[in-house]
Order: C-alpha cells, then sequence, then structure tokens
C-alpha cells in the first residue's frame, strides 16, 4: 500500500488477524487507516469452537476486582480494536500515536459510505482459506457473547445499501445519455 491521507477498508470477508497485521504495519508506519463493515469479518475455525475461546476468554478477570480488567469486548469493531493494539507497542509514545491513527466501525457510517474503499488480498479469505474448511463470522460471534447492536447495525446497513443502489441507478442513466451525446457529437 502506497501513502495516503486516509486509507477506507472494506473489513467484508477478510481473515481478522491477517487483516489486523496489515493494518498494525501500515499504523507504525504513519498511516491513517479506517476499517469499516467489522461485523463481516471473518475467523477461521468452525463458529462453536470460536465461541468456545471466546468464553474461556471471558473467564479471564481479575478475582478480587473484575472491573480492574483485562476488559473483554462485545463489539466486533472493538474485538479488531484489541486485536490490532496486541500487534503494537500500545505503551509507548509510538503505539499510542499509532493506535489513534485507527478508526473501526460496524457498518458504514456517513462520511465513509461515500469514499472508495479497498480490500487487502493477503487476508481476504477467499484466498487464504483452503475451500471447504469452516469459518466463522466475528459479528455472529458477537451476537452470542453480548453484542446488543446488530440488528440495529443491519437495519441501517439495508438503509445505507437502498441509497446507494439507487444513486448507481442514477450513475448510469447519466452514463448512457452521456455516451449517447458523445456518439452523436
Amino acid at each position: 500500500m502506497g501513502f495516503e491521507k486516509v486509507i477506507v477498508v472494506d473489513g467484508r470477508g477478510h481473515l481478522i488477524g491477517r487483516l489486523a497485521s496489515v493494518i498494525a504495519k501500515q499504523l507504525l508506519n504513519g498511516q491513517r487507516v479506517v476499517v469499516v463493515r467489522c461485523e463481516l469479518l471473518n475467523v477461521s475455525g468452525s463458529f462453536y469452537r470460536n465461541k468456545l475461546k471466546y468464553f474461556a476468554f471471558l473467564r479471564k478477570r481479575m478475582n478480587s476486582n473484575p472491573s480492574h480488567g483485562p476488559y473483554h469486548f462485545r463489539a466486533p469493531s472493538k474485538i479488531l480494536w484489541r486485536t490490532i493494539r496486541g500487534m503494537i507497542p500500545h505503551k509507548t509514545q509510538r503505539g499510542m500515536e499509532a493506535l489513534n491513527r485507527l478508526k473501526v466501525f460496524e457498518g458504514i457510517p456517513a462520511p465513509y459510505d461515500k469514499t472508495k474503499r479497498m480490500v487487502i488480498p493477503s487476508a481476504l479469505r477467499v484466498l487464504r482459506l483452503k475451500p471447504g474448511r469452516r469459518y466463522a463470522s466475528v459479528g455472529r460471534i458477537s451476537r452470542e457473547v453480548g453484542w446488543k447492536y446488530g440488528d440495529i447495525v443491519d437495519k441501517l446497513e439495508t438503509k445505507r445499501k437502498e441509497k446507494s443502489a439507487a444513486y448507481f441507478e442514477a450513475k448510469k442513466k447519466l452514463n448512457a445519455l452521456r455516451a449517447k451525446a458523445e456518439a452523436g457529437a
């Protein structure tokens, strides 16, 4: 990836660990990165196995006072954020600044729905996982362990897709008219 002002990555269909490692390196190099649609990230391994792994993680807490940590984020975006944090020296100044260059979202919120979104081929599930291997969606795991906003995100996403489809139809008509005008001229 070349250096740009902001890179917007569409999380759909990416493996979480591979995506996180690429993003962590970009952040440490000074690149600003925004990841959208975190609920559609994938994890290798069956859903049931990943659910059990997350429940094992939930059991890890401070015995005397659980509010002292470790904190178990339920939202897909926060799960990705924590995965990336683990790949960055986040307790140093350089690491803190790198993490501040990262933004993660479920769905595609307003400013990013009109920008070009990238995929990272080295992290795509279809290119990295052998066909027939099991995988799970981070959004589904999150819903199972206590993320409450999945339905709201789905509703907002359908609304955004409808708007996007209407825009694309209008754009196609405009392009057809332009081509017709150029042919006539």
